[in-house]
């Protein structure tokens, strides 16, 4: 074959092999991506639909926590929810409570921009102790069933979805100087909340341990 034939064949030889290569490495993405944004599995984390990516990513993984979360204590009796392990404890039903507060408070803050504690009397007289917790949630959160608090903790998780749908990834990326913590962003705040849910399942396990040999 002549020279001029042979770098001809090199060059098309190269020029398919490289548009097969960008073509096999770019599919298994955009199917993963379309996976993703379709199945909404609770063990699939990543976009959801109705959400722009990051936010439906941080919802994906709040929705995780809090069904984990749930499923500590949703069998449980009144008096197992009532529980104390000791004269300063909390209940797993306070906590649920005050699961369910923390997030109210972060909607408020940053959905409608209430600097923190700024809340009317109306909110703070409806979840201020369960956000607090202490001695007047040991006294007043109590007596509830279990469906109590997951219809507590559902109802807030539907106005979180609300506010998430109509906000976007530069919103949840927005950077606020002035946070107590030091200088953080939506994104951040909302995975406190996230991880508040796991922090205190960790606590709703230590005492659902007892019941079980009940």
């Amino acid at each position: 074959m002549p020279e001029n034939q042979i770098q001809n064949s090199r060059r098309n030889f190269l020029k398919q092999s490289t548009i097969l290569g960008i073509g096999v490495a770019a599919t298994p993405l955009l199917s993963h991506a379309t996976v993703m944004e379709s199945r909404e599995s609770l063990y699939i984390l990543g976009p959801r639909k109705g959400y722009t990516p990051q936010v439906g990513t941080m919802l994906s993984t709040m929705t995780m926590m809090q069904e984990w979360m749930i499923g500590t204590f949703k069998k449980l009796s009144v008096e197992q929810l009532d529980y104390l392990l000791d004269a300063d404890a909390n209940s797993i039903g306070a906590m649920a409570m005050h699961l369910a507060a923390t997030e109210k408070f972060y909607q408020l803050h940053t959905f409608d921009d209430i600097p923190w504690d700024g809340w009317s009397e109306d909110v703070t007289a409806k979840w201020g102790v369960a956000s607090s917790l202490g001695q007047a949630a040991r006294d007043t959160i109590k007596g509830n069933p279990a469906s109590y608090y997951i219809d507590a903790l559902n109802e807030v998780r539907e106005a979180t979805k609300k506010g998430f749908a109509e906000r976007d990834d530069d919103w949840l990326m927005w950077e606020d100087e002035d946070w107590f913590w030091g200088p953080t962003n939506n994104y951040c705040k909302w995975f406190h909340v996230c991880e508040h849910i796991s922090n205190h399942n960790g606590q709703m396990k230590l005492i659902s341990k007892r019941f079980e040999k009940e």
